[in-house]
């Protein structure tokens, strides 16, 4: 048989999560309500990274020259999917690196805290994880077809 307190959780939850949604819009945490502004605020993120972040500028660079590339090889379909979705994957984790070590910078100001190093140290090893891993699909995926190509 329930308990007394299982039948009244749901109605705790409901006016937890009022207070909850009303909390996150005060002050600079604004939900938008206009669905281009939030494309917008997106557009400006992905800016902000390439302006200011030298290895999401090579990433770009590098991910270009791999899918034309692919292209130039006439990989499948699959294939060239498989190059757009490892690439991307190394943008998203840059992106992602550059917020961590915005909030951290924001978190702890200019003072050293190991904690902080290790947040930073660990974003930045998931980029270095993926570009890694990209690099072996994408050798794995142009290399036949290019020594192909090469004759060799």
């Amino acid at each position: 048989m329930p308990s007394e307190a299982a039948h009244s959780l749901p109605g705790m939850i409901a006016p937890l999560a009022s207070r909850v949604r009303r909390a996150s819009r005060r002050g600079s945490w604004k939900i938008s309500r206009n669905w281009f502004a939030s494309f917008r605020y997106a557009a400006q993120g992905i800016t902000y990274g390439f302006l200011s972040q030298r290895n999401f500028r090579i990433h770009v660079f590098i991910g270009v020259l791999v899918f034309a590339l692919g292209i130039y090889l006439k990989l499948n379909s699959n294939h060239l999917a498989v190059l757009v979705l490892t690439v991307t994957a190394v943008l998203v984790l840059e992106l992602l690196n550059t917020s961590i070590e915005a909030v951290v910078d924001l978190a702890i100001g200019r003072r050293f805290h190991p904690l902080a190093r290790i947040a930073k140290d660990c974003s930045a090893g998931a980029v270095l994880v993926s570009s890694i891993s990209s690099l072996v699909i994408a050798l794995l995926l142009l290399l036949p077809p290019l020594l192909t190509q090469l004759g060799v």
